[in-house]
């Protein structure tokens, strides 16, 4: 997106002195619990959710290596939102001081985590439009391109075909639907030549296709950084 300099890159080094492990299925942060702590996710892949009054669970966002986590404990004393590792996975977490000496000290940077948290709120609408206005097919088949297209990015050698990483009850969480549904929703696109299963893998066999059906926008493109400040190291 932005070629960091020297200098940043050092910066936010600093925000990844410490590291916590944590396995599938712990928890990081509890919603309602005291907050405090940010984290960068190092490795693995995360998922942020609310429980909703009738004990069911709505997952908000997937979150990839390099995306910040619990920000919102910038702006509450009680955490919004509960955040949970899908897989094995590596966190680095930082204070509320050391990221405001960090915003201080490096503009861009802050400029950064506004653009970052502006993409994220876009996508949450995104979300939120689907689950009222769109069809199960459209959000199961949406959240298949997003989950491949974040791990595009973070490794270029990914094409048509990857592993997943979720359950279908994960994906019903993210999309409203109960995990029989999404299971009914996959073998359709299945069907419809869109993708194929095979060995615990994914492939987007028609992705044109699949995106038309996702009513897919990639929130991650045409992006404007020409106002972004300058560095100033």
């Amino acid at each position: 997106m932005v070629a960091l300099t020297e200098t940043e890159h050092r910066a936010l080094a600093r925000l990844e002195e410490r590291e916590r492990h944590f396995r599938r299925g712990a928890t990081l942060q509890r919603e309602n619990d005291r907050t405090g702590e940010l984290f960068v996710l190092r490795k693995g892949v995360v998922m942020s959710s609310v429980l909703l009054d009738d004990g069911s669970r709505q997952i908000l966002r997937f979150h990839f290596p390099g995306d910040l986590l619990a920000v919102s404990s910038l702006i509450y004393n009680e955490a919004p939102e509960t955040i949970t590792a899908l897989s094995d996975c590596t966190v680095c977490p930082f204070e509320r001081p050391t990221f405001s000496a960090l915003m201080i000290e490096h503009p861009r940077i802050a400029a950064l985590v506004l653009v970052y948290n502006q993409i994220e709120r876009v996508a949450l609408t995104d979300r939120l439009a689907a689950l009222g206005r769109t069809s199960a097919k459209a959000r199961v088949a949406a959240v298949l391109i997003e989950m491949r297209n974040r791990m595009r990015m973070l490794d270029k050698r990914i094409g048509d075909s990857f592993v997943l990483g979720l359950t279908q009850e994960e994906i019903g969480d993210a999309t409203g639907l109960t995990a029989v549904h999404v299971n009914r929703m996959l073998r359709q696109l299945e069907d419809e030549g869109m993708i194929a299963r095979e060995a615990g893998r994914m492939r987007l066999l028609n992705e044109p296709a699949l995106a038309r059906a996702a009513n897919f926008v990639d929130r991650y493109k045409g992006l404007d950084l020409s106002w972004l400040p300058a560095s100033r190291g």
